[in-house]
């Protein structure tokens, strides 16, 4: 008699759990599902970067709650150690980063800047991908062919990028760069 009500006891805990995940998947909250990284990866090279492309990678972070990673791409020389000083690149990636930092922190956006070093942007780039995850990329093109990821770069990029990637392209008239923490004002 109790080995009766112990099976029919499992039975319908059985049938309650079943009902359960089915119930909890159709509705879209699998326990089962990876968790989401919430980050938007921004790489940049130089001492300026879009406005817009800034500006959309933060509308992009407000609208999804996720953290802004704006990511300095610094290339080594070959004859350095990759993970050797570098004081000139990091002179010129801490402006940048900290007037990201600070056109996000207004708008309430985390962040979490870092530097990548590389051989060349591309390897930078590639090391990042390797070491972090993310759910977007933002890139800026260049449209005057200036210093930065080429062309065969952003191609690599869309066909490598673990994520959504969206580049964005200045218009030839659009001049709105940002470049110190006294060009956002």
């Amino acid at each position: 008699m109790i080995e009766h009500l112990l099976v029919g006891l499992a039975l319908l805990l059985g049938l309650a759990g079943g009902y359960l995940v089915a119930r909890t998947r159709r509705l879209g909250k699998s326990s089962e599902r990876p968790q989401r990284v919430h980050r938007i990866l921004l790489p940049f090279t130089g001492t300026e970067i879009s406005r817009r492309a800034v500006d959309a990678a933060l509308r992009l972070a407000r609208a999804e709650e996720a953290t802004l990673m704006p990511a300095y791409l610094a290339e080594v020389p070959k004859q350095l150690p990759l993970e050797c000083a570098i004081p000139g690149e990091a002179a010129k990636a801490m402006p940048m980063l900290e007037a990201i930092e600070q056109r996000a922190t207004g708008q309430g956006v985390p962040v979490d800047a870092r530097i990548e070093r590389g051989r060349s942007y591309r390897h930078a780039l590639r090391r990042l991908l390797a070491r972090e995850s993310f759910d977007r990329v933002v890139v800026s093109a260049t449209a005057t062919g200036a210093a930065g990821l080429s062309g065969d770069d952003l191609v690599w990029l869309l066909e490598k990028a673990p994520a959504e990637v969206l580049i964005l392209r200045p218009g030839p008239d659009d001049r709105g760069r940002l470049f110190n923490r006294h060009a956002m004002k």
